[in-house]
């Protein structure tokens, strides 16, 4: 990869997320998830202006005024058709681990063993790629489920439901897919048509830049200078 890069990792996986949403009717968002939030607000902005976004993170962001027992009762009734979940630990089997790993305790699972399996799209989603995270097996399952796909800081996997197995999809601008292979601690398909990640467009960087900063800032200011403070409008 060239020292200068146009464009912001963060913006990549946006630009990925909002392809993976671009049907989808409302999107739900935990709380620490700028990334995928930013990727919601871009696919309302490129695909479906009546999307429904909601944001667990801040007051400001948060439509519910009963708590997680709101959002709960959406995803039985089957009115979310998208969540992001990640983990301290992820495994090819699509389980992930938010109690413990390697010594260290974590918040907990939260809602995630009910939501998981529920909501029909759950998109895995994990910055880091590397064998601490990506691992052969989870040593505690938080949530089992079938989620669309895993997104990486190096890769896309889609999720092949009846072999419970993911498979490699895309390789993200800069890596490679010996690379994805050294980095990643399961074992996994590769799809035939494997391809490069597509990078952000002029178009999707303007709105990045432009109208989603502006909806991002509210709810998460550090990252929202961190990622465009320094980077002129495209």
């Amino acid at each position: 990869m060239n020292s200068y890069c146009p464009y912001a990792p963060e913006e990549l996986l946006a630009c990925t997320i909002a392809r993976l949403v671009a049907e989808a009717a409302h999107v739900a968002i935990g709380a620490a998830s700028p990334i995928p939030a930013t990727g919601a607000y871009l696919s309302r902005s490129l695909h479906n202006k009546n999307l429904r976004i909601s944001l667990l993170h801040k007051r400001v962001g948060n439509p519910f005024t009963e708590g997680s027992r709101e959002l709960f009762d959406l995803a039985g009734q089957g009115r979310i058709d998208v969540f992001f979940l990640g983990g301290a630990q992820i495994d090819g089997a699509a389980n992930i681990n938010l109690v413990q790993a390697g010594g260290k305790r974590f918040p907990g699972s939260f809602g995630s063993a009910f939501m998981y399996p529920v909501i029909p799209r759950t998109i895995l989603f994990r910055e880091e790629h590397s064998k601490r995270v990506l691992v052969p097996k989870v040593e505690f399952v938080s949530a089992r489920g079938n989620p669309v796909a895993l997104l990486t800081g190096k890769a896309l996997f889609s999720w092949q439901k009846d072999r419970r197995r993911l498979r490699l999809e895309s390789v993200h601008p800069g890596h490679t897919a010996s690379d994805v292979r050294e980095h990643t601690g399961f074992d996994y398909d590769v799809s035939p048509a494997l391809q490069q990640t597509p990078q952000p467009t002029q178009k999707e960087l303007v709105l990045l830049r432009g109208a989603v900063c502006g909806a991002i800032t509210e709810n998460y200011p550090e990252f929202a200078d961190r990622v465009w403070k320094h980077r002129s409008p495209a």
